[in-house]
Parts: C-alpha cells; sequence; structure tokens
C-alpha cells in the first residue's frame, strides 16, 4: 500500500512528545565561572591558612603588645647550621668545665697522653654525667677548625637559653625584693659580659639584659670569665633595649647610664635604694643617644686621674658595689 510504511521500519514509543530541557543544557555550556582564588578555597593549604588565622585573631592571639604584659619567645640568635660552641685546648677546657659550663660532650683523642688536666677533665665529666668520647685526631681538627691547637680535647657548649626581660622583672617584684639589673648597650667583648655576670651575682643583682643586635652573646668565652656565675644569674634578650627601658620604667624601675661625662655622681647616689635599671655602655663609644635619652640620670663614677678611663666590666662592678652598699646601709 502506498504511502504506508514498512512494518518494523520505525519503533513506537510510549513517552509521547520529547519536552525541553528547562535551560540545563544552556547554563551547563556557561561553565562555572572564573576559578576561586586559592585562600577561598576551604581545601586549599592557603584556605585553611586564613582559617586558621581568623580564628586565631577571633580569640585575640594576634598582634599582642608584651606592654599589656603578654610574653613572647626570646630573640633567637641566627647562626649557621649548628648552634654549639666548641672549646679546645687542655687549659681552656679544663678552666670551662672548673667554671660549670653546661657542657654537652667531651670529647678526647684516642692514645692521648694523659697528665694532670685531662685526668681532672674526666673526673669532672664523670661527676657531672657529661658523656665522654673517644675520637681521632681528624675528628677534633675538624671540630676546632683551621689551625685550632686543641691538644687532643675539646668540649660542645649548647646556645644559651635566654630569658624575656618582663619574666625576670616579673620574678624579681614576685620575690618582694627590690629589683637590680644591668643592661648593656652595645658591649661586645664577652670578657667583658662575663665580668659583669659575676659581679651583678655577687652584689645582689636579679639578672641582666642584653639587645638582640650589636651586642655579645653568652659564649663559652663570657661563661669562663663569670666563673660560674652564669649558671645561677638568668641572662634576657631584648629585641629592642630602648623599648625594654621605656616597658621597664613603665613598671616604676629607675633607669641610670654610666657615662664619665655624667652629671650625676654615683657615691650616695639617691636612686640606690628604688628598684634600678644600671646600663652600661660600649667599650669604646658609650651609650648610644636613644639609651641615654630614655635614662632619668647618667652617673660618672669619680677617678682621680683624668686621662685614665675604666673599662665595662669595672666600671659596672664599681656601680653595682656602691648600689649594694648604699640599700644595706638604708637597712
Amino acid at each position: 500500500m502506498a504511502g504506508k510504511p514498512r512494518a518494523g521500519a520505525v519503533r513506537k514509543s510510549g513517552k509521547g512528545p520529547s519536552k525541553g530541557t528547562g535551560g540545563l543544557g544552556r547554563r551547563a555550556l556557561e561553565g562555572k565561572g572564573p576559578t576561586p582564588k586559592a585562600e577561598d578555597r576551604e581545601w586549599h593549604p592557603a584556605g585553611k591558612a586564613k582559617i586558621r588565622r581568623e580564628k586565631l585573631a577571633a580569640l585575640g592571639k594576634l598582634n599582642r603588645n608584651t606592654m599589656d604584659g603578654q610574653r613572647k619567645a626570646a630573640p633567637k640568635r641566627s647562626k649557621a647550621a649548628d648552634d654549639t660552641e666548641v672549646v679546645t685546648g687542655r687549659n681552656s677546657v679544663l678552666e670551662a668545665l672548673r667554671a660549670k659550663i653546661p657542657a654537652t660532650a667531651l670529647y678526647i683523642a684516642t692514645r692521648i697522653e694523659m697528665d694532670d688536666r685531662v685526668k681532672e677533665m674526666l673526673a669532672i665529666a664523670t661527676q657531672r654525667g657529661i658523656p665522654i668520647m673517644e675520637v681521632m685526631k681528624p675528628e677534633l681538627d675538624r671540630m676546632g677548625g683551621y689551625d685550632s691547637v686543641h691538644q687532643g680535647v675539646a668540649i660542645k657548649v649548647p646556645p644559651y637559653d635566654y630569658a624575656h626581660p618582663n619574666d625576670l622583672l616579673e620574678a624579681a617584684f614576685d620575690a618582694n625584693k627590690t629589683p637590680l639589673f644591668v643592661a648593656l648597650d652595645g658591649i661586645t667583648d664577652p670578657r667583658n659580659l662575663g665580668a659583669i655576670i659575676r659581679s651583678t651575682a655577687a652584689f645582689g643583682g636579679n639578672g641582666i639584659i642584653l639587645p638582640q643586635r650589636r651586642s655579645v652573646g653568652v659564649t663559652a668565652a663570657a661563661w669562663k670569665t663569670s666563673a660560674g656565675a652564669a649558671a645561677r644569674l638568668p641572662v634576657s634578650m631584648a629585641a629592642n633595649l630602648t623599648a625594654t627601658i621605656k616597658s621597664f620604667k613603665d613598671q616604676g624601675v629607675f633607669v641610670i647610664g654610666l657615662d664619665g661625662g655624667g652629671d650625676t655622681m654615683l657615691p650616695g647616689l639617691e636612686l640606690a635604694d628604688r628598684p634600678l635599671l644600671i646600663v652600661v655602655g660600649n667599650e669604646g663609644k658609650g651609650l648610644s643617644k636613644l639609651v641615654t635619652d630614655n635614662c632619668d640620670a647618667i652617673v660618672s663614677i669619680p677617678i682621680s686621674a683624668s686621662t685614665e678611663s675604666l673599662n665595662a666590666g669595672i666600671a659596672a662592678s664599681v656601680a653595682l658595689y656602691e648600689v649594694a652598699r648604699l640599700r644595706s646601709a638604708a637597712v
């Protein structure tokens, strides 16, 4: 029959007429839009960091000021890979051990010639529980550095654990003591630092404050000069010495700077019985201008010869002695 489709050529469907997609196809072609920033994607590391920052900010843990009584970790000195210091030579090692430097290990060369110094080193190390390592001479050469005279012995000294200045001040107030501190403004000689640590401990001081920059740290040489006092007296490190001075003044501490041209004489110092911070200047340049401007008084030590001067360690010792004498007389 003309015009009639062949049987089986057309598949019948019960779905009825086809319908539109309702725009779904068009929206699929449009895409998902621009890629979000990394910090806006919660699963991305940058996004997770942003979430952590927002949580910390909500808790008030960001941008806290140390003046408001919050504590930050003491600044760390940046050194190359290994922060430990090596002391070599029989006399130096023995003196360091006698001074109770917190050595982490004593190194002895294999088949070393034993004398009284080596025997005493071994006895001290054994008594204090310091590990004793027997090594070959090339290893000691490497540890001591080029052209070092190690004489078959060496010790390793760990980096000093500095406190925070505000923690030391708080501890002094908690102990019901009249605070007495010494701050070093640009001292670079470790022997001066060791002598000042020793004098501060001897005359009842509560601690030492070092600036983070342009200052010597508590090295093995400073330990030896302190004759063990560095093990008893805490040393703190200030990120900014001027800011620390201002902080101490805000908490009732008087600040005096030692300078040969000061207008206040040390004998009979009126501020001696008050909470006191003594600032000692650089061996050559003296006190910096910013520190001088923030001192309550610039104190001079009278000496009979105008051509003579006192180094930083001796000047600090004289000042500490006079303050201790005046405090004892006032009791």
